[in-house]
């Protein structure tokens, strides 16, 4: 199946991000939210993303604007009508999800794929809110999306082969390296990711070392490009709660989020989002 229009649904950070890199790869794409000012955000975050790349001379203002007008910024499914690829991008809550899928269902063409950026809920459990479980995908892109290159496709129970081979073929055209992966709670890189990122908070929390003492220790030794609190505080502290709580869920306390995450939740320093997590922002 070949894919002449794709849409995203959420202009939140992922959401804007994902949207960016399907008109980079010079398909149109509708971007849709129920919050004009979150659509509003999500385009001049896309429209941020280009702007850097004009700064370092990779291409000129009027590229930049052509591939901007590539998104189609909206409030309502009207223009999802004749989508192919459907990318849902809402936060991680299964209930908002399936809710989003059912709505989709209605919407758009019977024969759209409908996939899901989720990075740890069942694929399998949103599939069965729609008619076409057998079109419905997990295609999970990494922050930023529009510099990470793996992407996980995550098959439900009832996914077709036909659909898989589509979201593989569709992931391809994005310049991104799709990896298949069989669905479980966190699929295959969160599982490694948070038990990694809950051992450094941990660590911070039995020992009193500092967020940045651990993330400079953790750059300078393991080749990474940023420590695990600065990318908690990037990926949102809320949406690493709600992946820790799933991920407990179904492997046990040893995926518990620990409070000092449960406590900046709770005052709402949700990261760079909202200027204060793990460490402050400005700007």
């Amino acid at each position: 199946m070949y894919v002449f229009k794709a849409a995203v649904i959420g202009a939140g950070t992922m959401g804007a991000e994902i949207a960016q890199v399907i008109s980079w790869s010079g398909l149109p794409v509708v971007l849709k939210d129920i919050d004009r000012t979150l659509l509003d955000r999500g385009m001049a975050q896309a429209r941020s993303i280009y702007q850097r790349r004009v700064d370092r001379g990779k291409m000129t203002p009027d590229e930049a604007e052509a591939k901007l007008a590539l998104i189609t910024p909206t409030l309502s499914y009207d223009e999802l009508k004749d989508a192919d690829f459907v990318i849902e991008a809402v936060p991680e809550k299964m209930e908002l999800k399936k809710a989003v899928f059912a709505e989709l269902d209605e919407a758009c063409q019977s024969t759209a794929i409908l996939a899901s950026n989720t990075s740890a809920l069942s694929i399998s459990e949103m599939a069965a809110a729609t008619r076409r479980p057998d079109r419905v995908v997990g295609v999970h892109f990494f922050f930023p999306a529009s510099v990470m290159k793996l992407v996980e496709v995550i098959a439900g129970a009832k996914t077709s082969e036909e659909t898989m081979d589509t979201a593989v073929e569709f992931v391809e055209s994005l310049r991104k390296i799709p990896v298949r992966v069989k669905e479980c709670p966190g699929f295959l890189v969160n599982r490694v990711l948070l038990a990694a990122m809950r051992q450094a908070l941990v660590f911070h929390e039995e020992t009193g070392e500092t967020p940045q003492a651990i993330d400079a220790a953790i750059k300078e030794g393991g080749g990474v490009p940023m420590g695990p609190f600065t990318l908690a505080d990037t990926l949102g502290l809320d949406i690493v709660l709600e992946v820790c709580r799933t991920l407990q869920a179904a492997y046990g306390p040893r995926f518990s989020a620990t409070p000092s995450l449960e406590r900046l939740v709770a005052e709402g320093k949700l990261g760079a989002k909202r200027g204060q997590g793990f460490y402050q922002y400005s700007g």
